[in-house]
């Protein structure tokens, strides 16, 4: 199999397709505003996705993530799981979500070949769970993340977005579950998306949440590698559940960057931090062969950057998360 390397001589293996930019929720971090949702005529189908990975795939694409938006909110997305699944060279697949839907769907996903997921949640209050997110679903996503765990969609990893003043109070709350209930947490530096507020100088840093979380014990590292993603993992003595922590400004990590995105619409992304885009989807619905899609695939990679600056004041992307996929 040929493999795909990008200027920087990183192995790119990991592509990241959001299926859907329409989410049941509207936290803060992601976008001031509700984003317009795009027409289904604009998203790609199943069928343009599967044909996308079946191409990445024959060139080095060996693991796929799902996004979205919210994922499990696109119709018969089990469909599209099982397709992936059947890929030849695909060994890892995955999905993110904010898991209000994860009990509903979990069995079946797994049935379908989902290996694993994350699931957003950024406060275990009910009341902050409704200003961070504009919803009440947290009984919701705690049912589904108990759901896939016991139907094997492991290991759960649970994804804060830790803001300052908003719920960096719960740091330790979160922590003390990889002690108590085995949770896998991993704590994400709030990035300056979509919401002007969300800037560099107010975040929390991965140093500084490490340094808070330690009231419980001495952490120590475990599962050094970075595997599919950024985190680097930690543990306290004799607790079941990890910690991870991702810190996409303070400590880029972007010398290991193994991935490629496809957005909803249809744009290959090589970076979510730069507006770069190439336009797959019109070659799609214009009769294009797999050469030409693989080509595509190619050029994306060959235009991937060294590393974001956001720590150096360069621009956050137009677009949302949502309209990127995270």
């Amino acid at each position: 199999m040929a493999g795909l390397c990008d200027p920087w001589h990183r192995q790119i293996n990991y592509l990241r397709v959001s299926v859907t930019d329409f989410c049941n929720l509207n936290c803060v971090y992601c976008s001031e505003e509700p984003v317009p949702r795009l027409p289904m005529s604009e998203i790609l189908t199943y069928e343009e996705i599967g044909r996308l990975i079946s191409v990445a795939s024959a060139i080095g694409i060996t693991k796929v993530r799902f996004t979205g938006g919210e994922p499990l909110l696109r119709p018969q997305f089990s469909k599209l799981v099982a397709m992936t699944a059947k890929t030849p060279g695909i060994d890892d697949i995955s999905a993110t979500t904010n898991g209000t839907l994860l009990a509903r769907y979990a069995e079946e996903l797994k049935e379908a070949g989902l290996n694993r997921v994350n699931v957003s949640l950024d406060t275990l209050r009910p009341d902050r769970f409704k200003q961070i997110t504009r919803s009440d679903s947290l009984e919701q996503v705690i049912a589904g993340i108990e759901l896939a765990d016991r139907v094997g969609l492991t290991p759960v990893k649970i994804n804060m977005v830790v803001m300052r003043g908003k719920n960096d109070d719960e740091i330790v709350d979160f922590a003390r579950k990889t002690i108590e209930n085995g949770w896998n947490i991993r704590y994400i530096e709030d990035m300056p998306f979509g919401n002007p507020a969300n800037g560099v100088d107010s975040m929390v840093s991965a140093r500084e949440i490490q340094k808070r979380i330690e009231v419980l014990g001495r952490l120590e590292p475990c599962g050094t590698k970075r595997g599919n993603g950024p985190a680097r993992y930690f543990r306290f003595p004799n607790a079941s559940g990890t910690i991870g922590f991702i810190s996409p400004v303070t400590e880029h990590f972007c010398g290991t960057c193994n991935r490629l995105r496809i957005t909803a619409d249809g744009h290959l992304r090589p970076c979510l931090l730069d507006d770069d885009e190439i336009d797959v989807k019109e070659a799609l619905r214009s009769g294009a062969s797999d050469d030409e899609l693989r080509e595509l695939i190619e050029q994306a990679v060959s235009v991937k950057r060294e590393r974001h600056h956001l720590n150096e004041g360069q621009r956050a992307p137009v677009k949302s998360m949502r309209q990127i996929g995270g």
